[in-house]
């Protein structure tokens, strides 16, 4: 006979150790709670996480960037004392097309407007501000807990609060704030640019991660949500953590455990505890129970409510809203490893060069972008798909054997749900083989170059690290799918209708991203919350 698995009692417990749920995890910890945090894969981090994909070759496997990482995350979890380090990427953003022609997008604007007519050169100027402004706003209205539409007074002060931020741009710029809420990027460029070049590398940055034609209405609130963060305190600019984004988790693992924090690792949760209408913890796949009064989850929306809670517990019209959380972001993630650098037509040469050490993007054309999201749409995947390069190795060299470089590619689109009931399993290979051969014909040495590859499917995304539909932002980030929506106005301010029972990921406001502001949002309301739940 078989002992059963001990109970373990702590204050709160946080389901998924993604960065959102060590980031609520470490604050509660800070805050005098005993806290356990449950994560269903072998290592903690969910998506932003550091794996060898081939012998001697190491990367982050989905996540691959840093630049939104809040700066107090980073201050008030002690995450450098705990081994975080970000190297700032030298490069900018390069963009080849096959006619051996290029565009680079620089920190240094006159570099960038060289390289325009006048009038975009002069439109760039414009954009750079309003962006900037922006920011400030965006950084703002992040740190704000969405408002529950339904509440009183408080929650009215609340939205008044948020809607006081964008009092802080200019009079003039509000109606381009609202553009850029509210129309679609490809015509918000449009009307400001002539530049094919241009308006392909930035219509790319507004579609990261959202599987939708860069004119659809709304789409250009990608773009604001991608400016405001910053590394290393400066402002605006993308970094990598040495060692992989894996170093972002392991550091706030390092911090929680310091706190008293406790991670369970191979912990999957059956289902979540309710007892008296309100949560008393969880129960593991393995028998296990962890008692707390605090239950968090930093999965996305649909994995908590739908499949960790009996239904009977929440209203017809709060399901039929989860239900309907639309989740698709159509990416196809690839780990590469090189044995040379790539060699683009439009800038020869296999001998590390400016552009290595940044980020190389395919995407030409507003209606290249335009193309790819229609072909995924009817055929699964684009014939020519956007791709985003990032050449880790060569700021830091680590993560490969000497000599070797790992080319990390964030594609799209790619359609989580294939035609004909296809399985992404059947035709993984064939479309890694599909992106290789598209890289090739503006990188001619890379096909040759290839020694190995992981590449994650949609399907895989899903599967292995829980992202529902492959979408990296568990849920697409449309305007009916933001703030006091996100992901239902019922549960947008990171309580949920059942008592005791929090969010804390990015499902919730303000998104997704490598932020770990939902984790930090969210333990701000436990904290208020936790007297009332002792």
């Amino acid at each position: 006979m078989t002992d059963a698995p001990e109970t373990l009692d702590v204050d709160a417990v946080i389901i998924g150790g993604g960065h959102n749920g060590l980031v609520c995890a470490g604050y509660l910890a800070r805050a005098g709670l005993k806290v356990a945090v449950v994560e269903r894969r072998g290592i903690v981090g969910g998506a932003c996480v550091t794996e060898e994909f081939f012998p001697g070759f190491r990367n982050s496997s989905c996540a691959y960037l840093v630049g939104l990482l809040a700066p107090e995350v980073i201050r008030d979890l002690d995450l450098h004392r705990h081994g975080l380090e970000i190297l700032e990427r030298q490069g900018g953003t390069f963009s080849p097309a096959l006619d051996g022609s290029h565009i680079e997008l620089l920190a240094d604007k006159a570099a960038v407007k060289a390289q325009l007519s006048a009038s975009d050169g002069a439109a760039y100027d414009e954009l750079s501000a309003l962006l900037d402004r922006a920011a400030v706003v965006m950084r703002a209205i992040a740190r704000e807990r969405a408002p529950d539409m339904a509440g009183g007074w408080g929650e009215m002060w609340q939205a008044a609060r948020s809607g006081w931020h964008l009092r802080q741009l200019p009079a003039e710029d509000r109606a381009e704030f609202a553009a850029l809420m509210l129309k679609s990027l490809g015509d918000f460029l449009d009307e400001r640019f002539d530049s094919a070049a241009f308006k392909g590398v930035y219509g790319f940055k507004g579609l990261v991660g959202n599987m939708a034609s860069p004119y659809a209405t709304g789409s250009a609130y990608v773009l604001l949500h991608h400016v405001f963060g910053e590394v290393n305190g400066k402002r605006g600019k993308w970094g990598q953590p040495r060692g992989g984004m894996g170093a972002i988790t392991q550091a706030l693992q390092k911090s929680l455990e310091t706190q008293g924090g406790r991670v369970l690792t191979g912990a999957s949760v059956r289902e979540v505890i309710v007892e008296g209408k309100r949560t008393r913890g969880v129960v593991l796949e393995n028998g296990q129970t962890v008692r707390a009064r605090i239950v968090a989850s930093s999965v996305n929306p649909k994995l908590l409510f739908l499949n960790m809670l009996d239904q009977s517990l929440l209203e017809p019209r709060f399901l039929r809203k989860l239900n309907a959380w639309r989740c698709r972001s159509g990416t196809f993630r690839m780990n590469v490893a090189l044995s040379e650098l790539p060699d683009f037509t439009a800038r020869p040469g296999s001998d590390m060069q400016r552009h290595h050490q940044g980020t190389v993007t395919i995407a030409p054309s507003l209606a290249y972008l335009e193309r790819a999201y229609d072909d995924a749409r009817h055929k699964g995947w684009s014939d020519a798909p956007v791709i985003s390069m990032c050449i880790p190795t060569t700021i830091d060299p680590a993560l490969a054997p000497e000599g070797r470089h790992i080319a990390g590619l964030f594609c799209q689109h790619f359609n989580p749900v294939l035609p004909d009931g296809a399985s992404w399993h059947d035709h993984r290979d064939r479309v890694a083989h599909h992106i290789i051969d598209a890289i090739g014909q503006y990188a001619p040495n890379f096909p040759g170059a290839v020694l190995g590859y992981k590449a994650l499917t949609p399907l895989d995304l899903e599967e292995e690290y829980g992202l529902v539909g492959g979408d990296i932002f568990h849920g697409e980030m449309h305007l009916d799918q933001l703030f006091s929506l996100r992901p239902a106005s019922e549960a947008a301010d990171h309580t949920t209708p059942v008592r005791g029972l929090f969010q804390c990921g990015s499902g919730t406001h303000p998104g997704g991203g490598v932020t770990g502001l939902p984790g930090w949002n969210a333990a701000r309301v436990i904290l208020k919350h936790n007297r009332q739940l002792a």
